[in-house]
């Protein structure tokens, strides 16, 4: 059964990270309640919260 990809659960767990290396700051998003449940982009790139209301 193919579930809704925007349907959040309570037993979801989703956060929000900056993970730096030498060469860039990655923004990353997981939902930490599932294995491989994860998307990134570059720091510069990400979109603000005023930007998202």
């Amino acid at each position: 059964m193919v579930q809704n990809s925007h349907t959040v659960s309570a037993d979801d767990t989703i956060v929000g990270s900056i993970d730096s290396t030498e060469s860039s700051d990655e923004y990353v998003i997981a939902d930490i309640s599932a294995d491989g449940a994860w998307l990134s982009m570059e720091a510069d790139a990400a979109p603000t919260l005023p930007a998202m209301r």
